[in-house]
Formats: structure tokens, C-alpha cells, sequence
């Protein structure tokens, strides 16, 4: 199985456009309750829907190799993190951030951690 697509929903369709576009992502379907990305490095998608009703929103995992530059360049431009990029007890290293629409995205580097940390069943 291969993730392909993410939908979050949005409560301000234009301010969710611009942040997901300034972390890198490009904006390739757009209508006024609906837009879809394409992430460059994998081609995997992801798409905002208008809802205002938004809720906690949903919590989405971006592993980078290069967290804490990436994460560094992304404060730079004017992103603000709730807190990281820190080590956590389950050896991930994590940041951890909002969209405008509340949903929670994690920045982290797990490496060989990510599907065979020391506790993984059946090892």
C-alpha cells in the first residue's frame, strides 16, 4: 500500500492555499471549495475541502531527511512551529505545526526507526 493523497478540510480556503504552497507543495486543481497539491519530490497529493465546521482537522506525517534544516528554512520563511525540532522516547526526531485550518502536520526523521523500531511485531 502507498499513500496517494491526503484530504484535509479548510476553513479558509485562500490562507490554506498559500501555506501548503510555501511549504513546497504545488497547487495543481483549484475551484472555490476544493484544492489539490502535488508534492514534487514523490508525486504523492493532497487536497484541501472547504469546511467550516473544520473540527481538530486531521494530523499529517511528513518524514524528512534533512528535519531540522528543513524545518529551519520553513521558520525562515515565516512558518511558525508549536514546538521542535525535538527527540522523542519512541526515536523519531519531531516539529510539529498548524495549518490555518487547525490540522496538525508533524515534520520528522525516523530513518530504519519509521518501520522496524525495536518493538516492531514479528522482529
Amino acid at each position: 500500500m502507498k499513500l496517494n493523497q491526503v484530504t484535509l478540510p479548510a476553513k479558509d480556503l485562500a490562507s490554506s492555499i498559500a501555506f501548503y504552497e510555501t511549504l513546497g507543495l504545488i497547487l495543481i486543481v483549484r475551484n472555490d471549495h476544493y484544492a489539490r497539491f502535488e508534492n514534487p519530490s514523490d508525486h504523492s497529493t493532497l487536497s484541501l475541502e472547504l469546511r467550516h465546521d473544520g473540527g481538530d482537522g486531521a494530523h499529517v506525517y511528513f518524514e524528512c531527511d534533512d528535519l531540522d534544516a528543513r524545518v529551519a528554512g520553513l521558520k525562515a520563511k515565516g512558518i511558525v512551529f508549536d514546538n521542535g525540532p525535538e527527540d522523542k522516547s519512541w526515536r523519531w526526531r519531531e516539529a510539529w505545526v498548524r495549518d490555518p485550518a487547525g490540522n496538525r502536520l508533524c515534520f520528522y526523521f525516523a530513518g530504519e526507526n519509521r518501520r522496524f523500531p525495536p518493538w516492531r511485531i514479528g522482529q
